[in-house]
């Protein structure tokens, strides 16, 4: 009975050398010529972390994209403040649909070339204002003064209406005579005149022909 168990145990746990010979050709039959083994991955020294990343970070904006943005708002700077000066010189090619024209330039040449009433009401406001804070009798004084002041300026914006579509009808024809000309010559005959823009560019009593 030992010896039958001694058979059994014995075939069942030895293995022929040919079969362990033939796994281990088997597994070298079935690796690619170009791996390595294990051992020599193991070999290799390990790339310390800094270096790792370092490896992974790239710029996300270039050296060149930084150069090109900033030329870019150099050049939108450049071309922004072009466009102030053109328009403060009365320059057509910058101003907009408000400003442009034959018509336009004509009613602030006119409107620049006469006194008008309205170019004083800031001013005079704001002394009337500051002796009514200061003084309480002249508190009632100043807002006469003040409404006073806006019933002249709508009589000199009537009569600056009248008088100027007089001459507008003469120079460009009667029914060629653009919308709101009359609130665009109010709006600027109203302004301190150092503060009109476009600036000026006729002197006091240059009319326009």
């Amino acid at each position: 009975m030992f010896g039958r168990k001694r058979d059994s145990t014995g075939a069942e746990g030895d293995q022929p050398a040919d079969a362990t010979r033939g796994g281990e050709i088997g597994s070298t039959e079935g690796a690619v010529p170009g791996d390595r083994p294990a051992e020599q991955k193991k070999n290799r020294p390990t790339p310390k972390r800094s270096q790792q990343e370092a490896r992974n970070q790239k710029p996300l904006v270039g050296a060149d994209r930084k150069a090109a943005d900033k030329r870019a708002r150099d050049e939108m700077r450049r071309r922004r403040d072009e466009a102030r000066i053109g328009v403060m010189n009365g320059d057509e090619r910058f101003m907009g649909p408000r400003d442009a024209g034959p018509q336009r330039r004509y009613i602030r040449d006119y409107v620049d070339a006469r006194f008008s009433i309205g170019e004083m009401f800031i001013p005079i406001a704001l002394v009337v204002l500051l002796i009514g804070m200061f003084n309480q009798a002249w508190a009632m004084a100043a807002n006469f003064i003040v409404y006073g002041l806006i019933l002249l300026i709508v009589l000199d914006s009537i009569l600056l209406c009248v008088v100027m579509r007089g001459r507008l009808k003469e120079k460009f024809g009667e029914g060629s005579i653009q919308k709101g000309t009359n609130f665009y010559a109010i709006m600027r005959s109203v302004q301190i005149r150092r503060l009109r823009v476009p600036k000026p560019v006729v002197r006091r009593r240059e009319y326009p022909s």
